[in-house]
């Protein structure tokens, strides 16, 4: 990332939250739906900006399970393991794709490609077991389709 873009990013966002409750929050809200991530280098800006001391930037990153600290997949798989899907199967998928992605949920595969996350509910419960990637939702998936859905994105991003 540019630096002076970095700066001038982290400033815009500073000011839009200035002064209001909470802030903290919020900023790092909108630094992650700018980058997709919390990069460490924003971090350090926003510990000089608002002259809070690092950690405590860190003690709320690491606090809400939304934060991410590394780049996320080019694709955001989600295996819902609510009620109706766990009961369905859900469990299985969850391994197969462990399996073929070669990560555990909240890791980003090798590739960069693809980012694999356990939610407890996409509210799909009478198509369960649902798997959800970016906005596409897969219903009544069974462990047999878990690569040939995963093979639609990667032919996309070989085509690209």
């Amino acid at each position: 990332m540019q630096e002076e873009k970095l700066s001038a990013d982290i400033e815009n966002i500073v000011k839009k939250w200035e002064g209001k409750k909470g802030s903290l929050i919020m900023i790092l809200h909108d630094i992650q739906n700018l980058y997709g991530y919390v990069p460490r280098s924003t971090s350090l800006q926003l510990s000089k900006y608002m002259d809070v001391p690092l950690a405590r930037i860190y003690e709320v990153i690491t606090f809400y399970h939304f934060f991410k600290l590394e780049p996320p997949g080019k694709h955001l798989v989600q295996v819902c393991m609510g009620t109706a899907c766990y009961l369905k199967g859900a469990s299985d998928l969850l391994l197969e794709l462990r399996n073929i992605l070669g990560v555990n949920e909240g890791c980003t595969s090798n590739d960069g490609l693809f980012h694999l996350e356990v939610v407890r509910c996409l509210g799909c419960c009478g198509l369960a077991p649902v798997v959800k990637i970016d906005e596409k939702v897969y219903s009544k998936v069974t462990k047999d389709r878990i690569a040939d859905i995963l093979a639609e994105y990667e032919e996309e991003a070989v085509a690209k």
